[in-house]
């Protein structure tokens, strides 16, 4: 079995080809049906299509592309699609030949047509599904001027970032940069560090992007392993029929903070950037290229980054072998920078780094980072409406910097997956997986992890019913500690109640093995220690929701309201913990952080979402907004324990925002559009005591900044014509100083000026 497994994780390249080359000398026989779909007013291809005769049925292809192997006589073709009239067509198929049926589709006028993948691994509309989802496009990317992903995602209902680390409804707090509960996928393949388990952000193609899907909730039935709190999967695009290339150029500055407490640290320093993409098709290759420069000059002192990142993709579409197809991407960046980590104090020194820019006292730290994956997919579409994909990637992570913090990561993942649209009504996907990952660093030390899985589930539909059920088991292995066999499962019932009445409840389990930096890393900042615990165990989990969809229309602007009530629960969770860990020499005497098991933690709430687009009259009108409150606690609460190194006695757990509002507004008036985006985040109740002991400023700022803190961006934008526009866009217009965790100001205010080409 040790042999099979370093077979597998060493040849890889190898499996693929050979399992591909299995799969597709299973030939199609004849007769058989084959065709394209398309927009009937666009003319691009649409994937996802139903395309159903009697029982047999099967799906299109990203490209639009079907086959399907009937008998001899005639038959009715049907194509149905998410937001589309549905197309039926009468056809007679004789005994040797291929019958080529195109369809075009004509969109309801009515409807958002949103349409999702994430959910259950094939397309679905956004009403549908099971489970709660945000979506993001590519035109709110642009239009709020957003560089990385994690800056757009926080416009998202429900959703922080604190310090890389995502939260969903609360379910992560603040990790200092290890380990996630939040799954972040790049066309529906795992990107996380093979050390941290983190999330490199300013690494995605976001210059890409074609949909950002958002799910809420435990997902590690179908995605595993650091699923337990949702999914974030950025899907970049191919090319469709019409050319496209997209430009889009700034250049910013940022402002002195208006408080005279905060003091400035030095004259007003800039931020631009570039970004760039262009798909078009060669026959039957598509090509996507994309990157993006950027240069921060820091709005705190001695903070900086640049970087410059690249990426292309190709797709390629056999013609002598119907249903076949190969597509290769591979995104890489460079960055120099400097990292600020700690302010000096609260209010001369909130944009200074603690220790000053002397190299001998300096908490900065600078870095340079090198960052590639590289991905392959296979897929075939037999006739029978079997899909079959293999898929691998390769990411490499490479951390230089000052602070003897070295780390390189090597991350080897294969999939196999099988989808089957068996009736109308019945949709399979089963699949098998494997992850190895290689670290050599300074900061953890040499280990190894390993992660095998296999799942399947089940989607189904019933008049107005919607089910979906499934399971994956799942084994980890860090160098040579082994987790048990572990299942989970997930199960979601989606009812349509009324045209545009939608309403669901779901059950998900999760599950998730501790990181090599969680078990391994040893490191200090000024008198913050971060001490090892090889015995940390895996944490599992479950989520539950009840939610409500409600669409309607006003004018031509189409939009949903959804309301969820959630709840989740999770047992050994695992967080960084104060405490006496190392030898009793001063300074410290051993006290510390280390990441422990902490116990069983009960999270529930209420997430509200209204999201709308289209015309009133005349007028364009986008909106995205949300509010979500969470009751994060002990199962179990022991106040004299639980509270001996915490800043509240309150039974609520570190670092979650209670009450959180979000929204995002734009107008457009002939050649003009105005928006605006608002957050709100409520105070952030309980931290970690020592932070207000050991760090300068961070008890006295938290005594008189406890009210919450209100974030406002506008912009405004001039359109010459469909191809070229400008934005003026100012952020925090208000000039809020305000801190996501202690000791860390985000933000000052900043001026830009946006200039966006599109052909």
């Amino acid at each position: 079995m040790n042999f099979l497994r370093k077979l597998f994780a060493q040849h890889i390249l190898t499996i693929f080809l050979s399992l591909f080359f299995i799969t597709t000398a299973i030939c199609a026989q004849s007769p058989e049906v084959i065709g394209i779909v398309i927009d009937v007013d666009t003319g691009e291809p649409l994937p996802g299509v139903n395309v159903v005769s009697g029982k047999q049925a099967t799906t299109t292809t990203v490209d639009g592309r079907y086959r399907m192997q009937l008998a001899v006589g005639t038959h009715q073709l049907m194509f149905s699609y998410i937001g589309y009239n549905t197309y039926t067509k009468e056809i007679v198929l004789a005994a040797t030949n291929a019958l080529i049926v195109n369809a075009a589709l004509k969109n309801k006028a009515n409807e958002m047509n949103l349409v999702v993948v994430s959910a259950s691994k094939f397309e679905q509309k956004l009403s549908d599904v099971v489970v709660s989802m945000n979506v993001l496009s590519p035109q709110f990317i642009t239009q709020t001027n957003k560089l990385t992903l994690d800056d757009a995602i926080e416009q998202v209902p429900g959703v922080t970032v604190i310090d890389g680390q995502a939260n969903i409804r609360g379910g992560s707090g603040f990790s200092y940069g290890a380990g996630s509960r939040v799954l972040v996928l790049v066309d529906d393949m795992p990107l996380l560090a093979a050390d941290a388990n983190d999330v490199k952000w300013s690494f995605l193609p976001i210059e890409s992007m074609a949909q950002t899907e958002v799910i809420k909730g435990a997902s590690s039935a179908l995605f595993g392993s650091s699923a337990l709190n949702g999914v974030i999967n950025l899907r970049t695009q191919y090319a469709t029929n019409t050319p496209a290339t997209h430009a889009q150029m700034f250049s910013g500055i940022y402002d002195i903070p208006a408080n005279y407490r905060f003091g400035t640290t030095h004259n007003k320093s800039f931020i631009s950037a570039a970004n760039f993409n262009h798909a078009q098709k060669f026959g039957a290759l598509d090509l996507v290229l994309g990157g993006q420069v950027f240069k921060d000059d820091g709005y705190r002192l001695g903070e900086y980054e640049e970087r410059i990142r690249g990426n292309v993709g190709l797709r390629y579409s056999f013609k002598k072998i119907a249903g076949l197809q190969t597509a290769v991407k591979v995104n890489t960046q460079k960055a120099l920078g400097s990292l600020f980590f700690i302010w000096a104090n609260d209010t001369a020194g909130a944009l200074l780094p603690l220790g000053g820019t002397d190299t001998a006292t300096t908490t900065l730290s600078q870095y340079e980072t090198k960052r590639t994956y590289v991905d392959n997919e296979w897929t075939y579409l037999t006739a029978k409406g079997a899909m079959h994909k293999l898929r691998g990637r390769y990411y490499y992570t490479g951390n230089k910097n000052n602070t003897n913090q070295e780390a390189f990561g090597h991350v080897y993942f294969a999939e196999y997956q099988f989808q089957k649209k068996v009736t109308s009504w019945l949709t399979t996907t089963a699949g098998l997986l494997h992850q190895y990952n290689k670290v050599t660093s300074q900061l953890y030390g040499n280990h190894t992890s390993r992660n095998v899985a296999g799942y399947v589930q089940a989607d189904a539909t019933y008049k107005r019913f919607n089910f979906s059920l499934g399971g994956r088991v799942e084994w980890n292995k860090i160098d040579t500690v082994t987790s048990d066999a572990t299942p989970v499962f997930r199960a979601g019932l989606n009812y349509k109640v009324a045209n545009g009445t939608n309403i669901r409840a779901s059950y998900g389990q999760g599950y998730r093995f501790p990181s090599i930096a969680e078990k391994f890393v040893q490191t200090e900042v000024s008198s913050i220690v971060i001490f090892p615990n090889d015995s940390l165990t895996s944490e599992k989990g479950w989520s539950a929701e009840w939610g409500l969809q409600q669409a309607f229309a006003i004018s031509n602007w189409k939009a949903y309201a959804d309301v969820a009530l959630f709840v989740n629960r999770y047992t050994n969770m695992m967080e960084f913990t104060f405490g006496i860990y190392g030898p009793p020499a001063p300074p410290l005497f051993g006290a510390g952080f280390q990441s422990q098991n902490i116990g069983n933690t009960l999270i529930k709430g209420i997430d509200f979402t209204l999201a709308g687009q289209g015309n009133i009259g005349m007028l364009p009108l986008q909106v995205l907004a949300g509010y979500t409150f969470i009751d994060p606690t002990y199962t179990d609460f022991d106040a004299a324990h639980d509270t001996l190194y915490n800043s509240s006695t309150k039974n609520i757990l570190k670092y979650r925002y209670q009450h959180m509002f979000k929204s995002d507004v734009q107008l457009s008036i002939k050649k003009f559009s105005v928006g605006f985006s608002t957050r709100y985040f409520s105070f952030m109740e309980n931290i970690d005591k020592p932070f207000e002991l050991l760090i300068p400023g961070v008890q006295h700022y938290r005594k008189n900044n406890h009210q919450g803190d209100w974030i406002v961006d506008a912009r405004i934008a001039y359109a010459f014509d469909k191809n070229v526009s400008v934005a003026f866009i100012t952020k925090n217009i208000f000039n809020n100083v305000y801190v996501s965790r202690p000791a860390d100001v985000q933000p000052v205010r900043t001026f830009t000026l946006q200039l966006v080409l599109k052909y």
